[in-house]
């Protein structure tokens, strides 16, 4: 049977328009079981699309109010390249307060984490899940599902690009066999150690091909570079 992961990538690949993944972000919510997600995209003339699973009246709210220039996750988000969860950051002011009460109000869960995509020319993107929960029910979910949906966050960037550009894809260098085994290894679901171990080389080592693979698929983190090297088909899992 399937994995989620898989039958999702392959929806996306049969995307062809923009609308086809707003559409897929609708599937992806209901097949992690999980209240809401957000893509949003700006690129480098400030045009946006985004693909999301909150209310209308809110999405307009929200535009209306410009309140992207005092959301505490836009402003965290921009200055980071890791995933953040919304209760690392600074939700203290009276502004973000009332705001905050505004989302919950109008659907928005307690608990959510952001991931920022860097990708070509400027663009920027956030990709977000969503969901009410307690703290250990949060953890639970999370420790159970993030690396998927960060793995699918890219995937769904890079389709979204492509929708819009024609192409994200530029010129890459060839990757060496202990690249591809290093990278086909972290994509099968195992950790740095195990990797290492099963290639039977040091941490070290095995960050040195890492780092050398992303760098020639000009991904910006490690998941980045799993995604693109599984979106061109090097990587055989």
């Amino acid at each position: 049977m399937r994995s989620m992961r898989e039958w999702f990538i392959q929806r996306l690949q049969a995307s062809t328009t923009l609308e086809d993944l707003n559409s897929a972000i609708l599937d992806l919510r209901d097949g992690f079981g999980i209240e809401h997600l957000v893509y949003h995209s700006v690129n480098s003339t400030g045009e946006q699309y985004a693909a999301l699973t909150y209310g209308a009246d809110w999405v307009a709210r929200y535009v209306t109010e410009d309140y992207a220039r005092i959301d505490p996750v836009v402003a965290g988000c921009y200055r980071r390249f890791h995933p953040v969860d919304w209760k690392q950051l600074d939700w203290t002011s009276k502004a973000t307060r009332s705001f905050l009460g505004e989302a919950k109000d109008a659907g928005v869960g307690n608990q959510g984490y952001s991931l920022p995509i860097r990708g070509p020319s400027g663009q920027f993107a956030l990709f977000t899940i969503n969901h009410r929960a307690t703290d250990a029910e949060w953890e639970s979910y999370r420790d159970e599902h993030l690396d998927d949906l960060i793995l699918l966050a890219h995937f769904m960037n890079q389709k979204a690009l492509e929708i819009e550009r024609g192409s994200d894809q530029v010129p890459a260098q060839k990757l060496s066999p202990r690249e591809i085994d290093a990278l086909t290894l972290l994509a099968t679901g195992l950790n740095r150690a195990q990797s290492a171990q099963t290639l039977a080389i040091s941490e070290h080592t095995l960050r040195v091909y890492i780092e050398s693979a992303r760098f020639k698929l000009g991904a910006t983190n490690t998941t980045h570079a799993v995604a693109r090297a599984l979106s061109q088909g090097l990587l055989v899992i």
